[in-house]
């Protein structure tokens, strides 16, 4: 008698937990160690996990959130806030930190909700805010714009899946796999896999703890280096 093959279910919470975790071994390898190793390049493809699973946790976020408003503010002061340590790290290159862009991402959608009656005037709306992305060098540019706005169209939650967040899947993956195909197939993994449950991260405390891990991250990884 054969088996049904069941598969993990992953929660919000935990992609939450996968995302900052990749992002942490992308950054200590990026900015810690040297690039000529082979330890190098595998924390970088894992660390290629991060970003798509973040730009898919901003469109469900927009979708399940009672202030849209409120949500990019959020956003915008960590993105104020990570500046510093961003900038203490990489000079004045003339880049600017991914809270950034998840906060572009966010009006983005917002802008597709207002406008989407219009087709015309809120497509160019919406490459309107992806070339600002590029313009102003924040992290992933205008890719991260696009991949949000595709996972908010393709649709959230558990009624996509599994068509739906198939679907999602195949049109993000060409902007994806510009940062490493291994690393994006692994993130569509991840993605695959969610349940469309919250999980454990409920309440203020928790949604903060999450958003003051990017800019601690950075000032720590930032005394290491002065350190060593």
């Amino acid at each position: 008698m054969n088996m049904p093959i069941t598969l993990p279910k992953l929660s919000g919470s935990a992609l939450k937990v996968i995302a900052i975790l990749s992002m942490l071994v992308d950054h200590c390898a990026y900015f810690l160690m040297d690039g000529n190793t082979l330890t190098y390049e595998a924390m970088r493809c894992v660390g290629r996990i991060a970003f798509p699973v973040f730009a898919f946790l901003i469109a469900e976020g927009f979708t399940h959130t009672r202030n849209r408003k409120k949500y990019f503010g959020q956003l915008l002061a960590f993105a104020v806030v990570s500046e510093i340590p961003w900038y203490l790290l990489n000079g004045a290159d003339g880049t600017h930190n991914v809270m950034f862009t998840l906060a572009l991402g966010v009006a983005a959608l917002a802008v597709f909700e207002k406008l989407k009656t219009d087709s015309a005037v809120c497509i160019c709306s919406i490459l309107l805010i992806a070339w600002f992305a590029t313009w102003s060098g924040v992290d992933y540019e205008w890719r991260c714009i696009l991949v949000i706005v595709i996972f908010h169209l393709s649709g959230t939650g558990k009624a996509s899946f599994p068509f739906g967040r198939m679907v999602q899947l195949l049109c993000a993956f060409p902007l994806m796999m510009h940062y490493g195909i291994i690393g994006a197939m692994l993130a569509c993994t991840v993605i695959f896999l969610y349940d469309g449950t919250r999980g454990f991260v409920k309440g203020k405390v928790w949604k903060y703890v999450f958003y003051a891990f990017y800019p601690l991250h950075l000032a720590v990884i930032k005394i290491i280096c002065i350190w060593t």
